[in-house]
């Protein structure tokens, strides 16, 4: 599949459309599983807090994966995402309850490149916090 955006259609400020996405527990379960990170913090409520968190957390890389489908919805292939990086700036708390964290990504495009690439850039969100910082992807466009 090529992605769908055509270069020649976006300019540095096109914003992206922002999506929100919801982390319960069973979501930390199932990211387990096919991960293999059991890491008690993930699942035990009374190790995270005894380790200062705030509460059991969402793996970090689950919370990229989610924040990179606004970019990959947005393109239509998953496969032109050329490069992706972030750094983890605070964790994600999810509560034992239905409501879960509300985790919300915002883009837009900061940087045209060559051969039709834009460097797209996420501002990604949970209770007031940014959670990742210098969320950033290279995006091959058709």
């Amino acid at each position: 599949m090529a992605a769908t955006v055509k270069a020649s259609t976006v300019e540095v400020g096109t914003e992206l459309p922002g999506q929100s996405f919801v982390l319960r527990r069973v979501d930390l379960v199932k990211y387990a599983g096919a991960s293999g990170d059991f890491n008690v913090i993930h699942w035990n409520e009374r190790v995270a807090t005894e380790v200062g968190l705030p509460n059991v957390i969402a793996h970090g890389m689950l919370t990229m994966a989610e924040a990179i489908r606004v970019v990959t919805d947005w393109c239509g292939d998953p496969a032109a995402i050329v490069d992706y990086g972030t750094k983890f700036t605070k964790p994600v708390p999810v509560p034992d309850d239905d409501a879960g964290a509300l985790v919300e990504v915002s883009g837009k495009v900061i940087e045209v490149l060559d051969d039709a690439r834009v460097k797209v850039e996420l501002t990604t969100m949970c209770d007031g916090a940014k959670v990742l910082g210098m969320c950033r992807a290279v995006v091959q466009l058709a």
